[in-house]
């Protein structure tokens, strides 16, 4: 069966997610770190696109097209096309550098969310009470999104801030996903914690125009949904995985097995009873 562009396209966001996330820890001394360098990134891509553009006009004025869709004025002499290619190989090699910039801003971004949310890993998710704030590190990244956000507006317009800021939920959904299969137990105030975390990265992200807020809202809900699981009883959580058996992965099922929760009963043949029900996928 043939697959669709989409398909393809979430299936190498989904591989370069893992790839980044087998590279932590990340390291504080391996990130651009200083806001003017990213903005100076910004800056740099909107002036190369600017020079492209020029290029190109340039290139026009010389050769401008008829109604045929042919150049007037040039008669295929080696002198008058050698200065046409030339022009329109610079205008392409702005324009290719501009992207690179580009690029460059979303893998720092999405390393940046890695490094904050790799602290999930060493973080308990045990306390005794409502905690009623997201943890520090997600506050250190959302106020971090939302600084650079305005500083590169003056520079990159919104579909180029959606590329370089797009990467950051599907990075910080797995990331989620991913810590709990290293935590060893939590509570039910630990689950709130973590949904806190998931709400405050949604509305950071939402509050950038150019941001899709409906898929961002959707990534993170899965998240919410996931955790939410931990709070029910063995019995209601298989009743759910057999009705939802393709909602999340064999191993992000087990996962919620695993991992122990105060004043949860997983019976001894929990798992032999999970892998039945999946095996009718």
């Amino acid at each position: 069966m043939e697959r669709n562009a989409s398909d393809v396209d979430v299936e190498v966001e989904m591989e370069l997610c893992n790839l980044l996330l087998s590279l932590r820890p990340i390291k504080q001394e391996n990130l651009i770190r200083d806001d003017n360098k990213l903005i100076l990134l910004a800056s740099l891509s909107d002036s190369l696109e600017y020079v492209a553009d020029s290029i190109e006009r340039a290139w026009e004025c010389i050769y401008p097209v008829g109604e045929n869709g042919k150049q007037k004025g040039h008669h295929h002499s080696r002198t008058s096309s050698v200065p046409s290619r030339n022009l329109a190989s610079f205008a392409d090699e702005y324009r290719k550098l501009a992207i690179d910039c580009l690029k460059v801003l979303r893998v720092e971004m999405q390393l940046e969310t890695i490094f904050h949310m790799q602290e999930m890993t060493s973080r308990e998710y045990l306390d005794d009470q409502d905690a009623e704030e997201p943890d520090d590190f997600i506050i250190s990244l959302t106020a971090q999104i939302t600084r650079r956000d305005e500083e590169m507006a003056p520079f990159v317009a919104g579909v180029k801030r959606n590329y370089i800021f797009g990467g950051i939920c599907s990075i910080a959904a797995n990331a989620f996903m991913k810590a709990l299969a290293d935590m060893k137990s939590i509570n039910l105030f630990g689950v709130q914690q973590i949904c806190r975390n998931s709400i405050a990265l949604e509305q950071a992200l939402a509050a950038i125009p150019s941001i899709d807020s409906e898929t961002v809202q959707q990534r993170l809900d899965r998240v919410r949904t996931y955790y939410e699981l931990l709070n029910m009883p063995f019995e209601a959580l298989l009743a759910f995985i057999t009705e939802h058996e393709n909602l999340f992965t064999a191993t992000e099922y087990t996962n919620l097995l695993k991992v122990q929760v105060p004043g949860r009963e997983i019976p001894a043949d929990a798992r032999d009873r999970l892998s039945e029900i999946l095996s009718h996928r």
